[in-house]
């Protein structure tokens, strides 16, 4: 399969992702959506990987790790991030962000 085709889906996957942090105020959703944006970004890196090493320039490990490291990044975001919505909820018994402007002194 051609590489164009990964950097269409990528992009595509990244612009939804975009589109749902900046019009969505539900936390969670917004949340899924930066998930969606860095796993845009994996899988373009594989695709990239993937044709380099066809062409002999890398190895196949040094692109793939560097997307195992961005996993463990996004897996540690998700978890303060949901710290964060759940002490939200506690506090003001939604998760719209509009509410966070409450919050403020």
């Amino acid at each position: 399969m051609p590489v164009q085709y990964y950097i269409f889906l990528s992009i595509a996957l990244f612009c939804i992702g975009i589109m749902g942090v900046l019009m969505r105020r539900n936390a969670i959703i917004i949340f899924m959506c930066i998930e969606l944006m860095l796993n845009a970004v994996n899988l373009l890196l594989v695709a990239f990987s993937k044709m380099w090493v066809d062409a002999g320039r890398i190895d196949a490990a040094s692109a793939q790790l560097f997307v195992f490291f961005v996993m463990v990044v996004a897996a540690a975001e998700v978890s303060v991030g949901l710290a964060i919505i759940v002490m939200m909820y506690r506090n003001t018994h939604s998760v719209d962000i509009n509410i966070l402007s409450r919050l403020k002194n």
